[in-house]
């Protein structure tokens, strides 16, 4: 965390005394302020009166299962989510994903990932705004629109997800999965070669719009924006 930064807030809901306090540790040790709950009869209020940057969600608690507290939660907030669970099933992921959350990761939890997780997402949402400028070209992320002098040049939502994503790890080779889960995350689901057309369809528009040879390809790495 740099220094100047305002301090994050990370609310943690866990049942399992043991582990609860392992993550308040860990995250308070990271520079992290630490909101616990500790009882469980009204947890969804309970998460709802507290202020916080994000929430650590554990899908098993006692009363409630945690994604139907996570799809209420996000019918009134927009704050980061990220499910925690010992499950290892592949819909347990789809389901927490569809009903909004950021990220998932399963117990017993790697800490170092776990930190990683939870630093893209408040670099992610540090990147997330609505104008971002590319060698001169204003980006407006909301619109859907790149502008230059007096040229403009439409993006569709997934041409745009894309390129801000990039934009905002320009210099640096973005593997496919991580553009597929960015597209997620926006509630935009593609496959393989979904993506493959986005990305075609990006670089002609960006041809059109004067800019040449902007996306490079690394085989069997990614995508790079120069």
């Amino acid at each position: 965390m740099k220094s100047g930064d305002k301090v994050k807030t990370i609310m943690v809901v866990e049942d399992e005394k043991t582990i609860r306090d392992e993550l308040k540790e860990l995250l308070e040790t990271s520079g992290y302020k630490v909101i616990l709950l500790e009882k469980f009869n009204n947890t969804l209020e309970d998460i709802l009166n507290n202020k916080f940057d994000l929430l650590l969600l554990d899908i098993n608690l006692p009363n409630i299962n945690g994604e139907l507290i996570l799809r209420e939660f996000r019918k009134v907030s927009n704050t980061p989510v990220i499910m925690v669970t010992s499950r290892v099933k592949e819909t347990d992921e789809v389901l927490s994903m569809s009903y909004g959350a950021d990220d998932y990761i399963t117990k017993p939890y790697n800490p170092t990932i776990l930190l990683l997780r939870i630093a893209n997402i408040f670099k992610r949402m540090e990147n997330n705004t609505n104008t971002s400028y590319y060698d001169g070209i204003k980006v407006y992320q909301n619109k859907g629109l790149l502008v230059k002098d007096d040229k403009e040049q439409d993006l569709t939502k997934n041409e745009m997800i894309i390129f801000s994503f990039l934009l905002s790890n320009r210099g640096n080779i973005v593997t496919r999965d991580e553009l597929m889960t960015e597209l997620w995350h926006n509630e935009e689901y593609v496959n393989e070669n979904a993506l493959t057309v986005n990305i075609s369809r990006l670089r002609a528009k960006l041809e059109d719009f004067g800019i040449k040879n902007a996306i490079e390809t690394r085989k069997g790495q990614g995508y790079k924006l120069l």
